[in-house]
């Protein structure tokens, strides 16, 4: 059985709560946030021990860094500099910089640790389709995509302090669309040229609103739009392939549904999954890999850092 301690115990714990629980050969067996009252209230109800300090973790194989976006290179290097667990999970995205990602990558291999970054779309059985269509050749030439990722933070969610903040933020592709900045990296490899305009209309430090446009070596050009101010709610996020072969269309809070289906000698395929929350069911596979050992089903440091030199070039 492996052993998970969480080190931050705000909005995204509870996936990562919900997941290990359902994940056989896997267990949280102790939980750390700087802020005692956090720490307590999620280890009462786990029923497990709580630190405040990530330097005070031992005795699990996994720590799984799920603080503040701009601290997580911080964050991962010194856990993986002074904890005795062997991997080091590190919730997206794992830097604001590219330089940034590039020594944290280096302080983790000079401790001997293995770093895990977080890329849970990768295991959408719906991306997993299209990645496989493209690499296989079965649509033939890709021509050109279309990626919008259309979601609500309101107000409230700015009031925890590192929201929209440029040091620790990021800002609407860090913190909200990452996943699919690597999601059109992960199909289409290299950027030659991109540019994003961004918005800063809701007043933070960071844009809340960002259209880019991308051709990348393989020839492929596309759009992503993304925003944080869609009217009361998460409205959706929609991918659109066009090809040579066919036109692919998937929608849904988090790519859940194909809404258009036609491509040459292929039946819509019966992939369609039912989501009760924003986050999909990608941490789930990433925990069922991990306890698995099966290591070679995360991204390689190369594929990082383009993904993150990605999201820096259509950013600033």
């Amino acid at each position: 059985m492996m052993k998970v301690a969480l080190v931050g115990c705000g909005r995204i714990s509870k996936r990562h709560v919900e997941a290990i629980s359902e994940t056989k050969g896997i267990e949280i067996t102790m939980v750390c946030d700087i802020i005692e009252e956090r720490a307590k209230a999620l280890a009462e109800k786990l029923g497990l021990p709580y630190v405040c300090d990530y330097k005070k973790i031992r005795g699990v194989d996994v720590i799984s860094v799920l603080t503040p976006s701009g601290d997580h290179p911080r964050h991962a290097a010194e856990i993986a500099e002074t904890s005795d667990a062997s991997y080091i999970v590190c919730e997206k995205p794992i830097s604001l910089t590219v330089r940034e990602a590039d020594e944290l990558f280096k302080r983790v291999d000079k401790a001997g640790k293995v770093l895990l970054p977080v890329y849970q779309n990768r295991y959408n059985p719906l991306i997993v389709m299209i990645k496989d269509l493209i690499a296989s050749g079965r649509l033939g030439k890709i021509y050109q995509f279309i990626c919008n990722v259309l979601w609500n933070r309101n107000d409230d969610y700015f009031k925890i302090g590192w929201h929209g903040t440029r040091a620790l933020d990021g800002g609407v592709l860090y913190t909200q669309a990452s996943h699919y900045v690597d999601m059109v990296h992960y199909f289409f490899g290299e950027l030659v040229s991109g540019k994003g305009q961004g918005g800063f209309l809701r007043g933070m430090e960071v844009f809340d609103t960002v259209s880019a446009v991308m051709r990348f070596q393989s020839g492929v050009v596309g759009s992503l739009n993304a925003t944080i101010s869609a009217y009361q709610q998460n409205y959706e996020t929609e991918f659109t392939l066009i090809a040579e072969k066919g036109i692919i269309r998937l929608a849904g809070t988090n790519l859940n549904t194909i809404r258009h289906w036609n491509v040459e000698g292929m039946e819509k395929p019966d992939l369609d999954f039912h989501l009760d929350h924003i986050y999909g069911k990608g941490h789930n596979k990433m925990y069922e890999y991990i306890a698995s050992g099966s290591w070679e089903m995360f991204p390689s440091r190369e594929d990082v850092l383009s993904g993150i030199h990605l999201m820096e070039k259509l950013s600033y």
